[in-house]
């Protein structure tokens, strides 16, 4: 439309007062947009050059009027677009107008976007004298148009990528319109095969048939919102329980036009319910019939409101007897008088639950050691709303610990007899050692000599086997497993065994077969089962008997067997003879009698090892052979096999003891309160080529080390007034007792022993009797184990 200036108008071209067509341009402009603050309205000659400017031009562009006027309007666009301006008005010229949006520059050089508006201004009908243009600043409605799109574009975005949600449109009649990726991934339509598709596609045929799909778009619409839960159909005829909701879609006049469905699929919360309501039934099935336990209700007040199996087998009233009755029948007179049922339910409700042991009432009025927890059962809003009962008879288990105090009573005893027992014996397997030192020459002397020596080396045996069987009733056998070659560990036990073989005359055959075999074990324990089936062996056979020792490779194990030409075992004892304390007392035709735990501890120690044992005989008479079956380590490929670790001695059994060749002169002081004991000791360390000092007391022993100088402390523990831990104790606080070498000689010999001892600051631990070589060790040991303190630095 054009912009027309009536020629009668003062101050036009032809008005008496004769201005030009600006002057009456600019009149008409100042009129019209005075007041203008927002929009840029400007005049502009045929040639585009600005002749008027408002105060919102001004406000708009940052330019002033005497910027500007007379000056080209192109300069009011970027440079890039310089083709806008020149288009502006040939455009306008010729329709009469010309809009667009674009950018624009203020004069502080900075961009907004903005409608330009330029209109044609007709003197008359054909006589173009300028154009009107307006701009308006829209940057800011620009910004919402790009905001609400870009919203739109990321809705759209994340309707199309959620995958947990069916998320799609249906027109008016039910028909799909859209289809996101939940939708595909949920239901296994693409897009492509759905859109345009009816929605009961999604439907099972029963609910077709009785017209539910329509049912839903129908309620929808006349109320906004449908919402159900139900089963619906995959593309694979397959079906998952759904919760769906549809959503009426209207425009502002209300029109319907379709609606958008959000489905989840429920199956897996759908499968949880019901195995959680399977799982209560079988809960309420399984309480009903437990047996071992008395499960039931009690209302708030303690009345019986349910009743298992359990609570009739063990108290002996039936449901129908006891259901509304108090549960105070369950107690004692003694009980009920004072109360106690009340104050158990008090200290439930007031905890929330309550463990409790003590005797309870059957019906027939005799009473059982039970344990009982008592929990209050509370609604959503905290209030109480009865208590579950559990109770468990316990009065076997009650008589079970009995004998199991009774059986920990008897390890303590085993314990303190060794301890007893090895205090004589240490004086005289020292005295034994001593005499055979002396070379008394007397073959008679030399004859009780040995004896001695035997029987104390037998009631030595004893003692460790007393405590091993402590140990494994207790479960407290431990091993020490290091790569061996099995090899040599027979031949140490062989060297063991020698004695017991030589004394009956026998003949050994040995085959070991190809060397090393390496297995992983602890040498100590296993060397005590070898030695234990070689002497047992020589033991049960006449005079001048053979036994044979030999090694087979089997696959991924080795099998050593050891046989003989014995007395053989009866056929009812072989799935015995490996059980605590079971000796076949026919075959006891001799002397040797022994405590029958011998095969129970080869038995366990060789199960330890993850192998197996077995006893093989023909009967009476037909000899034994004893099968112990060991796992050999595989290397993996491209490996060498598993390094062994050289043996330790195995006669003796005790961890200090082993073979040290060279003995150098150690100044030892001996501390023990059994005089015998200590100074056959002595004896024995000075036959040896020690400097010893005996003394007899703990408090002793602080002075004598601060006088004697000694490089090791052989100290006994259970002396009275001062212990050998204390003793042990005081003696590391002294100047320089860090650098003594400190080793407990005891007849307490547990691991729990052994423990305390280096935790008393002890650095070895020995059990009496302490053999030649245990010496030997400890003195060859005392200068390294000093030499290793003196490199850490005193605190």
């Amino acid at each position: 439309m054009s912009f027309k200036v009536d020629p009668k108008t003062p101050g036009s071209r032809n008005g008496p007062n004769g201005e030009g067509e600006s002057r009456s341009l600019q009149t008409v402009l100042r009129a019209v947009v005075r007041d203008l603050k927002d929009v840029a309205v400007f005049l502009l000659d045929a040639q585009g050059r600005i002749q008027s400017w408002s105060s919102g031009a001004e406000a708009i562009t940052g330019y002033a009027a005497d910027e500007v006027l007379g000056g080209s309007f192109a300069r009011l666009f970027p440079a890039e677009e310089s083709e806008r301006p020149a288009r502006a008005l040939p455009t306008a010229s010729a329709q009469s107008r010309f809009e667009d949006e674009g950018w624009q520059v203020r004069r502080d050089g900075s961009r907004y976007w903005a409608n330009l508006t330029v209109t044609a201004v007709h003197q008359d009908s054909e006589t173009l004298v300028g154009f009107l243009a307006v701009l308006r600043d829209v940057s800011g409605r620009n910004a919402r148009e790009r905001d609400l799109k870009e919203s739109e574009e990321r809705f759209r975005g994340l309707v199309d990528g959620v995958r947990d949600y069916a998320i799609f449109t249906l027109d008016p009649r039910g028909y799909v319109r859209s289809w996101n990726a939940g939708a595909r991934q949920i239901k296994g339509y693409e897009a492509e095969e759905i859109i345009g598709s009816h929605f009961s596609r999604f439907y099972p045929p029963e609910a077709i048939a009785r017209g539910w799909p329509e049912h839903e778009l129908r309620v929808a619409a006349m109320e906004g919102r449908f919402e159900d839960e139900g089963w619906r159909l995959r593309k694979d005829g397959t079906r998952f329980w759904a919760n769906v909701i549809i959503t009426a879609l209207r425009d502002g006049s209300g029109e319907l036009k379709g609606f958008t469905k959000i489905t989840r699929d429920l199956s897996e919360r759908r499968r949880r319910e019901e195995e959680l309501r399977q799982n209560e039934q079988r809960f309420r099935l399984l309480v009903e019939s437990v047996h071992d336990y008395a499960l039931f209700m009690l209302d708030p007040l303690g009345f019986v409101s349910s009743w298992n199996a359990g609570a009739q087998r063990i108290t002996g009233h039936r449901a129908e007897e006891i259901v509304g009755r108090h549960f105070s029948n369950f107690y004692r007179a003694e009980d009920v008088v004072v109360d106690r049922p009340w104050h158990e339910l008090a200290a439930a409700r007031r905890a929330g639950q309550v463990e409790l042991e003590g005797w309870r009432l059957r019906k027939d009025s005799t009473t059982y050691w039970s344990k009982v927890i008592v929990s209050a059962i509370v609604d959503g809003q905290g209030q109480l709303t009865g208590f579950a009962h559990v109770i468990q008879d316990l009065t076997r288990q009650r008589h079970t610990e009995a004998l199991e105090n009774a059986a920990t009573r008897m390890n303590e005893f085993i314990a303190m007899l060794a301890h007893e027992l090895r205090n004589p014996l240490a004086p005289i397997r020292n005295a034994v050692m001593l005499m055979e030192k002396k070379g008394l020459g007397d073959s008679v002397l030399e004859s009780m000599r040995q004896t001695i020596d035997r029987q104390s080396r037998n009631l030595e045996r004893i003692v460790s086997e007393l405590l091993d069987v402590s140990r494994v009733t207790r479960g407290q056998l431990l091993l020490d497993e290091r790569p061996l070659d099995l090899a040599d560990l027979l031949e140490r036990a062989i060297e063991a065994s020698r004695p017991a073989i030589d004394g009956g005359e026998h003949e050994l055959n040995v085959s070991l077969g190809e060397r090393p075999i390496p297995i992983v074990g602890d040498s100590l324990r296993l060397g005590q089962v070898f030695v234990n089936l070689l002497n047992n062996a020589a033991k049960y056979m006449a005079p001048h008997g053979c036994i044979w020792l030999t090694v087979a490779r089997r696959q991924k194990e080795v099998e050593i067997s050891v046989r003989d030409a014995g007395i053989g075992i009866r056929p009812e004892m072989l799935s015995r003879v490996f059980d605590l304390f079971v000796q076949d007392r026919d075959t006891l035709e001799r002397s040797s009698g022994g405590l029958g735990v011998g095969l129970a501890l080869v038995r366990r120690v060789v199960e330890l090892h993850g192998g197996r044992v077995e006893a093989r005989s023909a009967g009476r008479g037909h000899g034994s052979e004893f099968l112990v079956h060991l796992s050999m380590p595989q290397p993996a490929a491209g490996e060498t096999a598993v390094p062994v670790e050289p043996g330790i001695s195995i006669a003796g059994a005790m961890p200090c003891e082993a073979v040290v060749r060279e003995l150098p002169r150690r100044r030892v002081l001996v501390v023990d309160d059994n005089t015998d004991a200590a100074q056959t000791l002595d004896s024995l360390l000075a036959a040896m080529g020690q400097e010893t000092a005996v003394v007899y007391d703990g408090f002793a022993a602080l002075e004598a080390v601060e006088n004697f100088h000694p490089d090791l402390v052989l100290l006994d523990i259970g002396m009275p007034k001062l212990d050998g831990y204390e003793v042990a104790r005081r003696l590391r606080a002294l100047p320089g007792g860090k650098h003594l070498t400190l080793a407990a000689v005891t007849g307490w010999g547990q691991e729990a022993d052994r423990r305390r001892a280096l935790d008393a600051g002890f650095d070895r631990h020995c059990s009496k009797p302490v053999s030649e070589a245990a010496l030997r060790e400890l003195i060859a040991a005392a200068h390294s184990d000093r030499a290793n303190r003196s490199r850490v630095p005193a605190e």
